[in-house]
C-alpha cells in the first residue's frame, strides 16, 4: 500500500465519529480491534518487502499453546523402483520417511517513544511515518535472523586466489572474487543432491558490490531483458548459467580485521539456494503484531501524559532443513573498500 493511500485509510479511522477507540480493548493499548488488525495488516505488508531471505523458506505457522518449540518436517526422497511390475498383481508401496527438526523460536521487537503530538482521536501523520521506520526495522531484523541461520551451513566455497584454490576463509585476498566458474562450482554442487529448483532456476542472494562483479562477467542477462518475463522475485536483478541473482545489502560481510587475510579485505558471502534448503515462520497469525501505547498508558511514570510508544514484536526462528540444498560462497568484491558492514 502506498503512503498516500494508507495516510488516507488512517483517517478514515480517525474521522469516523462512530468508531470506538477507546472502550473495546485493553487499558494503555486503546485500539479497536478493527483498527488493531488494519495496523497490523500494513506494517506487515511494509515489513514483508525487506524479506529477501524469507521468500525462499518454507513457511511454518507459529505454534500456540505448544511452548517455544516449533518442528518442521524434512522428508526424504522416494528410492526409485526398478522392479518390474507383474500383471494384475499389485506391488508393494513404499512408506514416506519424514524426519523432524525442531527449533526454538525466540522473540524480537523495537518501539519508538513519541510526544503528546500523537492521539489516538486525531491521528497525526506522525503514525504514518513511525509505522513505516519501525516496519523497515522489523523486516530488516527479521530478514537478517533467517540470513544468520542459513550462512550456518557447512557446505561452503571459497573463491580462488585468481587461479590458486584456497580452503580457507583467511586465505581470501583481493583476487578472489565470483568468476563464471565459481558460479558453475556451486551450481554443480546442487545439481549433484538433484536439488529442487525454483520455477527451473536455483536463486543466489549476493550483495550489491559482489553483484557488481557478476554483471561484468560473459553471460549476463539483466532483468530488463528477460524475453519471456517469469514470476520475478524481490530484489531480482538478473541472470546468468540459469542461476537468477538476487540482490540484497543484508547479505553478509564479515569485516576485514576478523578474516584473518594476508591483504586485509572484506569477505562476502553469497548464497545459492535451492527449493527446500530452510525452513522459516510466517508473520501472520501471531508471528509480527503492532503495539501502540497512548499519552498516559504509563501512569506515574508519565504524569503530564507526554510520553506515547508504538512498536513491534515478532516471534521467529529460521532452520536449515538439507544442508546440501544450500551453498555459500566466500569472496571479496572488486569495489569492497567502500562497503558498509551489516
Amino acid at each position: 500500500m502506498s503512503e498516500k493511500n494508507l495516510w488516507f485509510e488512517i483517517q478514515a479511522f480517525a474521522l469516523n465519529p462512530n468508531r470506538t477507540t477507546d472502550t473495546t480493548a485493553s487499558t494503555g493499548n486503546d485500539l479497536s480491534p478493527e483498527m488493531k488488525t488494519f495496523y497490523e495488516k500494513d506494517l506487515i505488508e511494509m515489513a514483508e518487502a525487506e524479506l529477501i531471505f524469507d521468500q525462499f523458506a518454507e513457511k511454518y505457522p507459529i505454534p500456540k499453546n505448544n511452548g517455544k518449540t516449533i518442528e518442521f518436517r524434512k522428508f526424504t526422497p522416494l528410492g526409485k523402483a526398478l522392479t518390474p511390475l507383474t500383471e494384475a498383481t499389485t506391488p508393494n508401496g513404499q512408506s514416506l520417511d519424514v524426519s523432524a527438526i525442531t527449533a526454538t523460536v525466540a522473540q524480537y521487537g523495537g518501539y519508538v517513544t513519541l510526544s503528546d503530538l500523537l492521539k489516538l482521536t486525531t491521528i497525526d501523520n506522525i503514525i504514518v511515518q513511525t509505522t513505516k521506520l519501525i516496519a523497515s526495522q522489523a523486516g530488516r531484523t527479521l530478514n537478517t535472523v533467517t540470513r544468520n541461520a542459513i550462512d550456518a551451513g557447512t557446505n561452503v566455497i571459497y573463491a580462488p586466489n585468481g587461479t590458486t584454490a584456497i580452503s580457507a576463509r583467511a586465505s581470501i585476498n583481493t583476487t578472489s572474487l565470483l568468476t563464471l566458474d565459481v558460479i558453475r562450482m556451486a551450481s554443480l554442487k546442487l545439481r549433484r543432491y538433484n536439488a529442487p529448483t525454483f520455477d527451473g532456476s536455483y536463486v543466489c542472494i549476493v550483495h550489491p558490490d559482489v553483484a557488481m562483479d557478476v554483471r561484468r562477467l560473459s553471460g549476463w542477462v539483466d532483468i530488463a531483458k528477460y524475453g519471456d518475463p517469469q514470476r520475478i522475485f524481490k530484489g531480482e536483478i538478473g541472470m546468468i548459467e540459469n542461476i537468477r541473482f538476487i540482490e540484497n545489502t543484508e547479505a553478509e560481510i564479515i569485516a576485514e580485521d576478523s578474516t584473518g587475510g594476508s591483504e586485509n579485505c572484506n569477505v562476502y558471502c553469497t548464497n545459492f539456494i535451492a527449493k527446500g534448503a530452510y525452513a522459516t515462520t510466517e508473520l501472520e497469525g501471531g508471528g509480527l503484531e503492532m503495539i501502540v501505547k497512548q499519552n498516559g498508558s504509563a501512569g506515574t511514570e508519565d504524569p503530564l501524559n507526554m510520553r506515547s510508544t508504538i512498536g513491534w514484536k515478532a516471534t521467529k526462528v529460521s532452520k536449515i532443513l538439507i544442508p546440501e540444498y544450500l551453498v555459500r560462497v566466500e569472496s571479496t568484491a572488486t569495489d569492497e573498500s567502500s562497503a558498509i558492514l551489516n
